[in-house]
């Protein structure tokens, strides 16, 4: 189990490693949630999350023999980058073993940092069980992600620079999926100020934490795909599952519309970009599940998002927030139909951003077209009255 003193130990190891991130007040985000909020922004960090401070702490315990054997670390993206910088520090090898679908943009960064990279499974867990294969047949060590004492201790050192930089506020609340960040997060608070409340939050797609704490035990879930894929794990792991049970208040879950909503929230009010994982503690602000008005911190635990996947999550995030619709509309396939439609939208303030045409669908008559739009508009009631707009002009129009 890891202890306090591991934790004040770690923060030594890492002083000269970690790029500082100290607490700061989101003042548009405050008065959107109508209290306190404040962000430790591990976004910012050296590798972009805070998993460079457990990689690092767990190298720094290894043996010179250990290290001359090189590691071996399964990761979805986060991990990855924490050993890979670690493993240059301490002119370690290092072979990260990674899901056959990580983005090209990950394997590049990784590889660049002189770590080698093997693709294995289609999950993260797949690509964990052919890392600890690699381990035996290679005598590499073997570094866990999250269920390991060294690398608890150094994701607590985050919980050390809360209680310096923000001793005002009353609910901490962090993203957890394996467990190693919560853990060793809510021993630091905890030790120090009992009061505060530690609240995590995982996605709905991997709720293995959520349902853990809910039965006082261990579960493992199926793997369903998350936007937040850096706390997508089957099951939380026991070390860090011993603390959260005794320091952690409670764990929440959040779906994937409302992650996708953080995300795109924290890009207008706050001007960054925030992977999946990292917005979980907004999306359950936003969500109501975070309740009280005491002064709240959220861990922003990583911005190391996929620009391909940042697209579709924008275009999610303004689905939901009804600033964008794909609205389908049956016209007569003659000319100046399309261009009349255009009129009518544009009288109602909508912009266009996209027009197809589907002539081939068995159920329409023919000359008939069914077109589908994607429009941007101005929020709910002004897509309500576009709609009543289209009903009154004569068109048979729904969102799709």
């Amino acid at each position: 189990m890891t202890f306090p003193d591991d934790i004040y130990a770690a923060a030594e190891r890492l002083k000269e490693v970690l790029r500082p991130t100290p607490v700061e007040r989101a003042h548009e985000l405050s008065t959107l949630c109508r209290r306190p909020v404040y962000l430790k922004p591990e976004h910012r960090q050296v590798t972009g999350s805070f998993k460079i401070r457990g990689a690092f702490n767990r190298m720094a315990t290894l043996s010179p023999a250990e290290r001359s054997r090189g590691v071996v670390a399964a990761s979805a993206g986060n991990h990855a980058r924490g050993v890979a910088q670690a493993a240059l520090a301490f002119g370690t090898s290092a072979l990260i073993v990674m899901p056959e679908e990580t983005p090209q943009a990950k394997l590049q960064g990784l590889r660049e940092g002189g770590a080698k990279t093997l693709l294995a499974g289609a999950t993260y867990e797949e690509a964990f069980d052919r890392a600890l294969s690699l381990a035996a047949e290679e005598e590499r060590v073997f570094l866990h992600a999250f269920d390991d004492e060294a690398v608890i201790a150094g994701q607590g050192t985050v919980g050390l620079e809360i209680l310096k930089e923000a001793p005002e506020v009353g609910s901490v609340v962090v993203p957890v999926g394996g467990g190693g960040l919560i853990g060793g997060v809510s021993l630091a608070l905890k030790i120090e100020r009992p009061d505060v409340r530690v609240i995590g939050v995982c996605a709905a797609e991997a709720p293995s934490p959520a349902l853990s704490f809910r039965s006082g035990e261990r579960v493992e879930t199926s793997f369903s795909h998350t936007m937040a894929d850096g706390i997508a794990v089957r099951r939380v792991g026991e070390q860090a599952f011993a603390l959260i049970t005794q320091w952690v208040d409670a764990i929440v879950a959040v779906d994937e519309d409302t992650i996708a909503q953080a995300i795109l929230t924290f890009l207008e009010r706050e001007k960054t970009v925030v992977e999946g994982a990292g917005a979980v503690g907004l999306a359950a602000l936003l969500d109501g599940k975070i309740p009280g008005d005491d002064p709240v911190l959220l861990l922003v635990s990583g911005g190391n998002v996929d620009v391909n996947l940042l697209s579709r999550v924008i275009e999610r995030g303004l689905v939901r927030s009804g600033r964008f619709a794909r609205i389908r509309v049956e016209l007569s396939d003659h000319p100046g139909t399309l261009g009349r439609l255009g009129k009518v939208l544009g009288a109602a303030r909508a912009n266009i951003l996209h027009i197809q045409h589907d002539r081939t669908r068995p159920d329409l008559p023919v000359g008939q077209t069914l077109v589908e739009l994607h429009v941007e508009v101005r929020g709910w009631d002004h897509l309500d009255q576009l709609l009543e707009r289209l009903a009154d002009e004569g068109y048979r129009a729904d969102t799709v």
